[in-house]
């Protein structure tokens, strides 16, 4: 890779939009997307960002003046300067997303001291523990996902510098889920638990007491999963019946759908 700084990181986008999931829903916020994720989710809706370098080996890069692209690898100066290009206005919170931002925390780390003005929002698989302890003083907010070991395909590691292995199996998700939930507890935070059509409730069991176990007071956010290959939307009853569950655990729960893909944006 020709990049000036071992901080760089490839990127997929960088755009303005609506935040369309979690405690933040309907916020204006600029989208920092980079490439690499090793899990496979069924219900992934962004699956083109995966790998590291996209078919063009570019980012799209939707500013104000119109959209063009760049090398994908860039460092973390460079797009905090995208990021005030794509800005409609007033400096808005920089939502770091993917692919899975945990693969490249340094980068993370720098790119929250260049954009040292705006709150920083981190969306996380939740699948790399150390990376999210790395840079949680940094960040202002953690989306964490609930992944329910069921919906996931066998992961397929990527060879970054110092990456963490992804547990692959129930335990090994139980270890990291309860060491990810305990680092945000406390935090600015939210989990975010995906409902598909052809679960059943009591599924979600495993991933709402250790909720209840290790962050009791963070908000649940039950998402149903828009339809994408052979994935389905849940019934109503289902997500009332998951939510029901994480209420007899008291837990703080809302069912909220992905708002941005109702209002068809980005």
């Amino acid at each position: 890779m020709a990049v000036e700084s071992s901080l760089a990181a490839p990127l997929m986008e960088v755009f303005a939009s609506i935040q369309g999931e979690g405690l933040y829903v309907g916020e204006p916020q600029v989208f920092v997307r980079l490439r690499g994720c090793p899990l496979r989710c069924r219900w992934c809706d962004t699956p083109g960002s995966w790998k590291l370098d996209g078919a063009e080996r570019e980012v799209r890069i939707d500013a104000r003046s119109g959209v063009r692209r760049a090398n994908t690898w860039a460092t973390p100066f460079q797009t905090v300067c995208w990021i005030a290009e794509c800005e409609p206005d007033r400096p808005r919170t920089v939502s770091i997303t993917g692919g899975e931002p945990l693969l490249w925390p340094a980068y993370v780390r720098a790119l929250a001291s260049f954009a040292s003005s705006r709150r920083i929002h981190l969306e996380t698989a939740g699948a790399h523990p150390r990376a999210l302890a790395e840079v949680l003083d940094v960040v202002h907010h953690v989306s964490l996902d609930l992944k329910l070991p069921d919906d996931l395909d066998e992961p397929v590691e990527i060879e970054v510098a110092h990456a963490e292995s992804v547990p692959r199996t129930r335990a090994e998700w139980a270890e990291t889920r309860a060491q990810c939930l305990a680092l945000v507890r406390g935090a600015d935070a939210c989990a975010k638990l995906i409902v598909a059509g052809h679960r059943r409730p009591e599924q979600f069991d495993e991933l709402l007491e250790s909720v209840a176990e290790h962050a009791p007071k963070l908000p649940v956010f039950v998402q149903p999963a828009t339809p994408i290959g052979a994935v389905g939307a849940p019934s109503i009853e289902l997500c009332t019946a998951v939510a029901e569950r994480a209420r007899a655990l008291e837990l703080s729960v809302r069912v909220i759908p992905q708002i941005h893909r109702i209002l068809h944006i980005p």
